[in-house]
């Protein structure tokens, strides 16, 4: 069992920021190969300074809703390094929505952003790591690892999480239904659900809202917000040949906020 994923070649969207580029970062720095997508260029080439020389980096910019963008990620993947055998969909839309209000189109928005981009990503990277397995001599090796984000908003919903919960626990579906579908292929596809965690998004929150951390913490039983760079370790270990025997799975990373009952008296 290894935790080790050098020399392998990874794609990281939403690589610009949060989760997604301490990620993309962790797996630089453990010597795999890795792509920063995102569609910002101005936000990824600001994040990436300094690291777009290295040898093992490179950055793609580009809209994934856009199929055409998909194929040029995946061109682009293969152009410097000649295969890919690590997915990570870190890129995540989060809104507000007024759940109320039918003229509303946030669901719209973060079905598209949390789930298609995923899916059809996930569709195309699968594709060409089961084309590699088939030239492999090596046919029993892990052909590659798919890694969603999904958040606990996917379990523990609030009103105005309405589009956010929704995507996110379609996201969660979609991962159970590709790990049965590519497990014949020797890929695995799980996914982390984020809690209090510092991602980008909750560090603007915070930003605007300063009493959230103190409630966020008091509501997580690791007393708490952790890190993304503790995500990073997570979705490395799910990259690894230590998590091999592992898909279809959905990792609660929330510092035990989920096991909570909201209503913290002893009575039903």
């Amino acid at each position: 069992m290894s935790f080790s994923i050098s020399g392998k070649t990874a794609i990281v969207t939403g690589a610009a920021s949060g989760i997604g580029h301490a990620i993309a970062r962790r797996f630089l720095d453990e010597g795999a190969n890795v792509v920063f997508a995102d569609q910002s260029e101005k936000r990824l080439k600001a994040a990436c300074e300094g690291i777009a020389e290295r040898e093992n980096a490179r950055l793609f910019i580009g809209d994934l809703r856009e199929k055409l963008t998909v194929a040029n990620l995946l061109s682009a993947t293969i152009d410097a390094f000649d295969r890919m055998d690590i997915l990570v969909n870190a890129s995540r839309e989060f809104t507000l929505t007024d759940p109320l209000d039918p003229a509303d189109q946030t669901v719209d928005e973060a079905l598209s952003q949390n789930l298609m981009v995923a899916l059809r990503l996930s569709q195309a990277v699968a594709r060409r790591m089961i084309t590699q397995a088939e030239q492999d001599e090596d046919r029993k090796a892990e052909a590659g690892s798919i890694i969603n984000l999904s958040s606990l908003a996917a379990q523990r919903t609030q009103p105005e999480l309405l589009a956010y919960s929704i995507s996110t626990a379609a996201a969660e579906q979609m991962t159970r239904a590709l790990a049965v579908a590519l497990a014949p292929h020797n890929i695995r596809v799980n996914a982390i659900a984020l809690g209090s965690v510092m991602s980008a998004s909750l560090r603007d929150c915070i930003a605007e809202n300063p009493d959230y951390r103190d409630s966020i913490i008091r509501g997580t039983p690791l007393r708490r917000i952790s890190t993304a760079t503790e995500v990073a370790e997570a979705a490395q270990f799910l990259a690894s040949s230590a998590s091999g025997f592992i898909t279809g799975q959905i990792l609660a990373f929330d510092g035990g906020r989920s096991l909570l009952d909201a209503v913290q008296r002893p009575a039903h």
